[in-house]
């Protein structure tokens, strides 16, 4: 479709090519079906703009001048540009071809991502998908700054300019070697977890805070082994029994479903769900 019929060309630059491509005002009027006195102070107004003449008369023709060519041959390869832009949103439209970025925590990244890639490309193979992994925040903020288009985050604000798609209450619990004590327990208490060497996530992970401020408002004796914000090292210790991690389910789906490691969810007031946005 024509650019200027989409409104993402102005009037001014659209009848300023036709009077370039005609050299007449009043062919171009005839052309458009409007009064050539619409066509002259819409040109005028436009030089006005760019301080300096766009057309000079010739033998009863408008000639364009040096500033005027200038300003032709940008026009023309802007119109252009969109017109090949339209046509590529049109494909994508049509999830034909294109691209996506997305900004993702690491856990989503770890469990969530691979199947839903894979299920996407089953039925958009041509669909590229950039996948950054960032803090939740950051991950949230890379879309409010149009670095990406979607982002996948626990407990955000999520700023103004940002639209929630959906979001799901997902329970805390523990991820630990299949020789632990909690081995077939279905839920857990906070007090369970007295005397366990703990593996936490720290401060730039959403969900450092909220545990360690839950833990140091309980009078349970825990001992903290380890903080860290790679949740891939924290089911590596886990994996080797080195410690009991606080996590949700996400990014451990692959270890749990092959017996490598074991999830029990946590129940308890002093820890709410996390939402996943």
């Amino acid at each position: 479709m024509d650019p200027y019929r989409l409104g993402l060309v102005s009037p001014r630059i659209h009848y300023f090519q036709l009077v370039a491509r005609l050299g007449s005002v009043r062919q171009t009027a005839q052309v458009l079906n409007v009064a050539p006195s619409s066509i002259s102070r819409l040109i005028k107004a436009l030089e006005d703009e760019i301080g300096t003449p766009l057309f000079e008369r010739v033998r009863q023709r408008l000639k364009l001048t040096s500033a005027g060519e200038l300003l032709l041959y940008h026009a023309k390869v802007s119109t252009s540009e969109l017109g090949r832009a339209w046509s590529e949103i049109n494909d994508l439209r049509g999830l034909n071809r294109g691209g996506v970025s997305v900004t993702v925590v690491e856990s989503v990244a770890r469990g969530l991502m691979p199947t839903a890639l894979k299920a996407f490309w089953e039925r958009h193979p041509l669909i590229t998908v950039d996948v950054r992994v960032a803090g939740s925040q950051q991950a949230c903020d890379a879309v409010a700054e149009g670095d990406c288009q979607l982002a996948l985050a626990f407990d955000v604000q999520v700023p103004r300019s940002v639209r929630k798609i959906a979001a799901a209450m997902l329970p805390l619990g523990v991820v630990a070697h299949p020789e632990s004590r909690f081995a077939g327990r279905k839920e857990l208490k906070l007090f369970d977890l007295s005397g366990e060497r703990v593996i936490l996530s720290d401060g730039s992970l959403a969900l450092g805070l909220p545990v360690e401020e839950a833990i140091s408002r309980s009078i349970i004796d825990l001992t903290r082994r380890s903080r860290t914000n790679s949740i891939g090292l924290m089911i590596e210790l886990a994996k080797l029994n080195l410690g009991t991690v606080l996590q949700t389910r996400i990014g451990v789906e692959a270890e749990v479903a092959d017996g490598t490691l074991i999830f029990v969810p946590l129940h308890d007031a002093k820890i709410p769900p996390r939402r996943l946005m």
